[in-house]
């Protein structure tokens, strides 16, 4: 199918950008479009006005100091993927991003583009939050900085004014001697996924759990944080035992009910192997280990 008419704008700043943006109240904003063609091509999206943002290089980087990585909204995902500085400060980063879809998709998909899109089953949102990242979006007021985890409020739907737009987003790099782990089920490579799990795991002196993230995808209207797995799992030694326990524990933040894909009970299921494997996979990770 071919979408419907529309008006395309091109601007060459930011500010050109914001500016047409808050003109016209239906618009939408054209990144890297791996989601939005599609959408509009199947006419489930009828905007009046098209806004590309291809042009605007002041969006397009990648940064890395003082402990956090900061990528542009017009950042491609496999350009952020292959960026070894970016590895070398927090290799989960990487490891997300190799999850999502195909390279294909990568090559044109945007890390800000993903992020306001806001699919619960999406991989880099889940990131952001695992890792209480940050989002700046920009509109006529000026910036602003958000939560990652306040970023996200529902299916398709961010914190976000109608007239602002998403230019950066911020990750914390790990600690030395932290572990990391990325994994997800899906029933066919490169779809979405029924659940995924993102861990990061810091052992204390005494080798007992001094800081540990968990985050999932797939399961909740939103990213979710695990915090009661979390809480659980702070101050505790390490153990196939736990881990696994922790996998249980983790089956009660499953929110979504059964659909087309699969049932709540498989969902449970499918998050509470990925958990204990992840805190496993996380903990070889770990200087500890």
């Amino acid at each position: 199918m071919k979408p419907s008419a529309f008006r395309y704008a091109l601007p060459s700043t930011l500010r050109d950008a914001i500016d047409i943006r808050a003109r016209f109240e239906d618009s939408v904003i054209l990144a890297g479009g791996q989601s939005l063609i599609p959408t509009m091509n199947f006419r489930l999206a009828n905007p009046e006005v098209v806004i590309d943002l291809r042009k605007l290089d002041e969006l397009n980087y990648v940064r890395v100091a003082d402990g956090v990585v900061r990528i542009g909204a017009m950042a491609r995902q496999r350009v952020v993927e292959q960026n070894d500085e970016v590895a070398a400060a927090n290799p989960l980063i990487r490891e997300t991003l190799l999850n999502v879809a195909h390279p294909v998709i990568r090559n044109r998909g945007t890390v800000g583009g993903s992020l306001a899109h806001a699919d619960p089953s999406a991989e880099l949102p889940t990131l952001l939050t695992t890792m209480r990242g940050a989002i700046t979006v920009c509109g006529p007021s000026g910036r602003r900085t958000i939560a990652a985890e306040d970023f996200f409020e529902f299916i398709f739907t961010t914190a976000m004014e109608p007239d602002e737009l998403l230019v950066e987003a911020a990750i914390p790099a790990l600690e030395p001697g932290e572990g990391w782990a990325f994994a997800e089920f899906a029933r066919r490579h490169g779809d979405y996924s029924v659940a995924g799990v993102a861990v990061t795991l810091k052992l204390g002196a005494d080798r007992r759990i001094d800081r540990v993230r968990l985050g999932a995808c797939g399961i909740a209207t939103t990213p979710a944080l695990l915090t009661e797995c979390e809480r659980f799992l702070t101050g505790k030694s390490p153990s196939p035992e736990l881990f696994a326990e922790a996998g249980t524990l983790a089956r009660d933040a499953v929110t979504v009910s059964d659909d087309s894909a699969t049932s709540k009970v498989y969902r449970q299921h499918v998050l509470a192997g990925l958990v204990a494997r992840n805190l496993t996979t996380a903990m070889t990770r770990t200087d500890g280990a």
